[in-house]
C-alpha cells in the first residue's frame, strides 16, 4: 500500500514512477525518519532523562539513566524503527528489503546485547548500596550472564548472515562441545564456583580471606567470573582462581568480626625452679594487690579447714595443702583480665598451664578482646603482656630465656674465685672413684 502511494506521489509531481525512483524514494524516507528518530531520541530525550536523573537523590536514578544504558536501549529502538520502515516502504522479496532486514537484525543483537550489559552494570551499582553484592557474589554471576548471552547472540547473528534457523546451529554444536568446555573451562568453573559460594555464604566482598598456598592474606575487594582479588594487608593485590575456593581450603574470617571479639592465645614461659609454696611474708605481700586480697583470704580458708579436717602434719611441707606462687599468679592473671576494659567477658576466659617442656612451664592466656580492629587489637595485646611480663617477679617466679650471647660474655668476665660456689650446701661431693684415686 505504501508502494502505492509513492506511485501516486511521483505522478502528482509529474516524475515517471519506475522501480527505480521507488527505491531512490522509500531508500530517502527511510532516512530521513531514521535521522529525525536519532535526533528526537538522543538529541531531546536522552538529555531530558540525563537532566532528570542528575537532579534526582535516588540511587536507582541515577544508576539507570546516567550511564549509556538509555543510550543502547535507544539505538535499538532506531533499528527497529527501520526495519518496520523497511517492510513499509519497499517492495516484498526485494534485495533492499532483505538487506536492509538483514543489517537492521544484526543492529538490533548487537545493541541489545549492549543494552542486556548496560542494564546488569547498573544493578551491580546499585546493589552496593543495598549491600547485597556483600552477601552473593553477584560480579561473577553477572560476568556469567554476559558470556552465555554473549554466545546466544553471536548464534543468531549467524543465523541472521546465513539465512537459516539457529536452532539447526544450536544442534550442530554438539559436536563442538568438548572444544567449548576446553576453550570457556575456567569461566564455566568459575561460575560454577561462584554459584556454590553464594548458595553456602563461604565467601563475600569485604571478607578477610587467608590462603597461604596463593599468598593471599587481606580483604575480598572483588568476586569475578574467574578470579578473586584480595588486597593483601601489604597493600599488595593477589588474585586467586575462583574454583580453587571450592577444590582447595582456605580461612574466612567473617566469623570473628561477625563475633565482636578476636581471640588472644598467647604464652608465657615460666621457669619451673622459681616455682615454690608461698612464705608467709610473701603472703602478706601478694594480699596487698586488689585484684588478689578477697582469692587469699578465701583460699587461706580453705586450706585452713581442708588441713584441719586432714589432721595434716604441717610441719612437712609435702603434707597439707598451701598456696604456690604459680597457682596465685593464674589467680591474678584471670581476674587482671576480668577487669581490663578491652576483654570481651561473654566470651572464653581464662589462663591455664600447659604442659612444661625444656623451655619451662607454659602458662597461656586465652581470651577475646572486644574488638576486631588489628591496630587496636594489638595494642590491648601488646599492653596485657607488657603487664604480665612486669609483674612476674612480684610473685617470686622467673620467665623461662635461653641463655644469650650477652649471658656468656658476663660469665667469661668473672673471676675464679667469683666462679665458685660460696653454699656449702652447693659444693659437689666426692664419689668413691675420686675418693679412692686421692688415697
Amino acid at each position: 500500500m505504501m508502494l502505492e502511494l509513492v506511485s501516486k506521489w511521483l505522478e502528482y509531481i509529474n516524475v515517471e514512477s519506475t522501480s527505480l525512483t521507488s527505491l531512490i524514494v522509500a531508500l530517502t524516507l527511510i532516512l530521513v525518519i531514521a535521522i529525525l528518530t536519532h535526533f528526537l531520541l538522543h538529541r531531546i530525550l536522552r538529555r531530558i532523562v540525563e537532566r532528570l536523573a542528575s537532579r534526582s537523590k535516588r540511587v536507582w536514578n541515577k544508576a539507570l539513566f546516567e550511564g549509556k544504558l538509555f543510550n543502547h536501549f535507544a539505538f535499538t529502538i532506531q533499528a527497529a524503527i527501520i526495519q518496520i520502515q523497511a517492510g513499509l516502504w519497499l517492495e516484498s522479496g526485494s534485495f533492499s528489503l532483505l538487506l536492509i532486514t538483514s543489517a537492521t537484525q544484526l543492529w538490533m543483537l548487537l545493541f541489545g546485547l549492549l543494552t542486556l550489559y548496560s542494564l546488569l552494570d547498573a544493578l551491580l551499582e546499585l546493589s552496593r548500596y543495598s549491600g547485597l553484592s556483600k552477601d552473593l557474589p553477584l560480579r561473577g554471576i553477572f560476568q556469567g550472564l554476559k558470556l552465555i548471552s554473549a554466545l546466544i547472540i553471536t548464534v543468531l547473528a549467524i543465523s541472521v548472515l546465513i539465512g537459516k534457523s539457529p536452532v539447526i546451529l544450536i544442534s550442530g554444536l554438539g559436536a563442538m562441545t568438548a572444544v567449548l568446555l576446553l576453550v570457556f573451562k575456567d569461566p564455566i568453573m568459575g561460575l560454577v564456583a561462584g554459584i556454590q559460594l553464594s548458595a553456602n555464604r563461604m565467601l563475600a566482598v569485604g571478607d578477610w580471606l587467608e590462603m597461604p598456598k596463593y599468598g593471599a592474606d587481606g580483604d575480598v575487594v572483588d568476586i569475578t567470573l574467574t578470579t578473586v582479588k584480595v588486597q593483601n594487608w601489604d597493600h599488595t593485590i593477589t588474585t586467586v582462581p575462583t574454583y580453587a575456593l571450592i577444590s582447595d581450603s582456605f580461612k574466612n574470617w567473617r566469623g570473628m568480626q561477625d563475633s565482636g571479639g578476636r581471640r588472644i592465645m598467647r604464652s608465657i614461659r615460666i621457669d619451673a625452679s622459681s616455682v615454690h609454696f608461698l612464705t608467709e611474708e610473701e603472703t602478706q605481700h601478694l594480699r596487698k594487690a586488689n585484684l588478689l586480697s578477697g582469692y587469699i583470704e578465701s583460699r587461706l580458708d580453705e586450706i585452713k579447714r581442708y588441713n584441719e579436717e586432714q589432721k595434716a602434719d604441717l610441719s612437712s611441707r609435702i603434707n597439707g595443702r598451701r598456696l604456690t606462687n604459680l597457682g596465685t599468679f593464674r589467680a591474678y592473671l584471670t581476674a587482671y583480665l576480668k577487669a581490663h576494659s578491652g576483654i570481651h567477658q561473654d566470651m572464653t576466659l581464662m589462663v591455664r598451664q600447659l604442659e612444661p617442656t625444656s623451655d619451662g612451664i607454659p602458662l597461656q592466656v586465652y581470651a577475646f578482646t572486644n574488638t576486631t580492629a588489628w591496630v587496636l587489637y594489638e595494642s590491648i595485646q601488646g599492653d596485657i603482656f607488657d603487664h604480665i611480663v612486669a609483674v612476674v617477679p612480684e610473685f617470686g617466679l622467673r620467665l623461662h630465656q635461653t641463655p644469650t650471647g650477652h649471658d656468656f660474655r658476663q660469665l667469661t668476665q668473672l673471676t675464679p674465685s667469683e666462679r665458685k660456689p660460696t653454699d656449702q650446701s652447693a659444693t659437689t661431693a666426692k664419689t668413691p672413684v675420686a675418693e679412692a684415686q686421692e688415697s
